[in-house]
């Protein structure tokens, strides 16, 4: 695709054609994650196995650096775009590239090193410890072609070729879906054998997108030879990321936080059904995620351009297209929660304790595409600071205090840690609406008709 499409092809069309690669994207993220559970709740001791995933979950999701320096540097990257500012964006992709490989390598180093205090003071019992020190060995092990294949992508999305982007992720999902059942029970590898199936995936994934920003059709080139490091460039990576970085951070916290409460109030196969419902979560996230990153190179690219009325126009269909999901798709896991469960375990006392708690669980997602979008909308129009506020907002002021609050306050239990999330999701996003109003007001134009943008006419 010209980057001239984004600023003049029909909205709903360009949409269309950005999102659903990017939608396909996020879902081959989710079957990387589906795969693994689904696989690892039908072994022999699935129930201790799939605890011991979620168990590794958070400390996965809190090494993870690829928002901080993909979406924190690709929305700048197509502004410059729009500007015609080409080296200036080039700068954004080498900057991030090159502090990638340097936190990866570390974060391998570090993980590799302490990894057994790590596991046991996230919450690993005598029982999972053996299944998550498997897992998370290998896991690690792979940092680096995770992180460089995930935020190195943001940057072929950010350029318009949101095909080539879905293409790198699927190869590696496709590869991870195929190798799963192979290592797990073909070779008996069981949780290595999980986990070395994702390693090998990333690495084919990361070939991929090096192969792209190497090569001739990339319009933004990855360059060890023009790469001279400018601390500006790297503020400005870093200020516009720190909002989808904590987001992705403080996600890991959270699940660390239910771990731990769920292992207290219910043990090991509250921490199982813990890991199933997050992925009912991401089931939610990640395709209205998809829609919101393809949405990213119109918005960033066309406010650039100073367009203010394509700008006006995406949001208010991206709205549409979020809230119509999120609301279709929340209402069939609250209403079928046993059928979901099923598909992840053979455990009847897992499948009993998920179908009660998912419902509860899910209840605040109706309103989950809104919000999404708001966050992102922030992020593509430059405005990292304010999303990163509604993101402290729903988890360090709101969801984190209420998930040891409710259960303390009225002897719910499990039920009562699960209703934390959706009074954290139902207010943030009420509240995030009504900030998101003004934001547009003033950012785009100040006469501009509110009322068009955020209507569903």
């Amino acid at each position: 695709m010209e980057s001239n499409a984004l600023k003049t092809e029909p909205i709903a069309t360009l949409l269309v054609r950005m999102a659903l690669p990017a939608i396909g994207a996020q879902l081959v993220t989710l079957l990387y994650n589906l795969v693994d559970r689904v696989f690892i709740g039908q072994m022999e001791n699935g129930t201790l196995a799939m605890a011991a995933i979620g168990i590794c979950a958070p400390i996965v999701t809190i090494v993870t650096f690829t928002n901080l320096f993909g979406r924190g540097g690709a929305p700048l990257a197509a502004m410059e775009m729009g500007k015609k500012h080409i080296e200036r964006a080039e700068q954004y992709v080498n900057h991030s590239f090159f502090a990638l490989v340097l936190i990866s390598l570390s974060i391998t180093l570090l993980v590799s090193l302490f990894k057994k205090p790590i596991l046991l003071a996230f919450g690993a019992s005598d029982a999972t410890l053996p299944f998550a020190l498997d897992y998370l060995s290998i896991y690690i092990a792979g940092t680096f072609f995770i992180q460089l294949s995930v935020g190195m992508n943001d940057y072929i999305t950010t350029q318009g070729f949101a095909k080539t982007a879905m293409t790198t992720t699927a190869i590696g999902a496709i590869l991870n879906t195929l190798l799963d059942p192979l290592f797990i029970f073909g070779l008996g590898w069981g949780v290595r054998g999980a986990a070395l199936a994702t390693l090998l995936s990333q690495m084919a994934s990361f070939l991929w997108a090096m192969r792209f920003l190497l090569g001739p059709k990339t319009r933004l080139r990855l360059s060890f030879r023009t790469f001279h490091a400018q601390s500006s460039i790297i503020q400005d990576i870093l200020k516009l990321g720190a909002s989808p970085f904590f987001m992705s951070l403080s996600e890991g916290v959270l699940v660390l936080c239910f771990n731990t409460q769920a292992y207290r109030l219910g043990g090991d196969v509250a921490v199982g059904a813990m890991a199933i419902l997050f992925s009912m979560f991401q089931f939610l996230l990640l395709p209205v995620e998809g829609v919101t990153i393809g949405a990213q190179p119109i918005l960033s690219y066309n406010y650039g351009a100073q367009q203010s009325g394509r700008v006006r126009k995406t949001i208010r269909l991206t709205l549409q297209i979020t809230l119509t999901f999120t609301f279709v798709a929340t209402g069939l896991l609250v209403l079928f929660p046993r059928p979901v469960l099923a598909v992840f375990t053979r455990d009847p006392a897992l499948v009993d304790l998920g179908s009660r708690l998912l419902p509860v669980y899910m209840a605040g997602c109706f309103g989950l595409g809104a919000n999404s979008t708001f966050q992102q909308t922030y992020n593509a129009l430059g405005a990292g600071g304010r999303s990163f506020f509604f993101a402290f907002f729903r988890k360090g002021i709101l969801l984190v205090p209420l998930l040891y609050l409710l259960p303390a306050l009225t002897n719910g239990g499990l039920v009562a840690l699960m209703l934390a999330e959706p009074v954290s999701d139902a207010l943030t996003t009420l509240v995030n609406a009504l900030s998101f109003r003004g934001f547009v007001h003033q950012k785009l134009h100040p006469s501009s008709n509110l009322r068009s943008v955020l209507s569903f006419e």
